[in-house]
């Protein structure tokens, strides 16, 4: 493993000195996703489909953490009766969706972590969430044992993400916060695509035991 990063018992990937200086602002939203277009909506679309495919049933209550520029969440209004985000940001959340401040204090039925958790400091905060099922999508870390490989992935990005997941270390750690796989792949793959044709985002579905 490269220098600053270590692997843990479970298999996640983690930096080990930390020195992020990213301000997670408007502006930082407004320029990672809105250049996208209506292919965020598309990829709002796919996420919100899966997750109903893949729970079997609809769901009263969605929270959204690091709900970036608000397309999920506005998928999620058109049929969720209780919408809910979270952001460090200062991007206006979408109209008919509710802000929290603190992610661990109500229940809600899915809470959702999209390109979300892997800048967390402390990630084991998913054991203290009160929800039915979390729903993540992180970059796929298929291939850590090539250092050269991981020293130039693209998702590495050492000032943001600091910890990194591939499908074994990411069933582990829900697994020791005591949750059970529902479903795993890379269906965002289909919008998302890799310039080289490898697994790029790793999507879960995790009932919480």
């Amino acid at each position: 493993m490269i220098k600053n990063y270590e692997i843990l018992p479970n298999g996640v990937i983690k930096q080990i000195n930390v020195r992020k200086k990213v301000n997670y602002d408007f502006d930082y939203i407004n320029n990672s996703y809105n250049k996208y277009g209506e292919k965020g909506l598309m990829l709002a679309g796919v996420r919100f489909g899966f997750l109903l495919a893949k729970i079997g049933h609809a769901i009263e209550s969605i929270l959204d953490v690091g709900y970036g520029n608000g397309d999920f969440l506005k998928v999620c209004n058109l049929s969720v009766t209780n919408c809910y985000g979270n952001d460090v940001s200062n991007y206006p959340i979408p109209e008919g969706v509710k802000f929290v401040d603190n992610i661990t204090d109500k229940h809600y039925d899915v809470i959702c972590f999209f390109d979300v958790l892997e800048h967390f400091e402390d990630i084991t905060i998913v054991k203290d969430l009160d929800c039915d099922f979390i729903y993540i999508s992180v970059p796929d870390c298929h291939t850590a044992n090539d250092d050269e490989w991981f020293k130039n992935w693209k998702h590495r990005r050492e000032d943001e993400h600091l910890w990194h997941f591939n499908e074994t270390s990411l069933v582990n750690f829900f697994n020791e916060m005591g949750y059970k796989l529902v479903s795993l792949g890379n269906i965002e793959d289909v919008i998302r695509v890799d310039k080289n044709n490898s697994p790029n985002i790793l999507t879960g579905i995790f009932r919480k035991i």
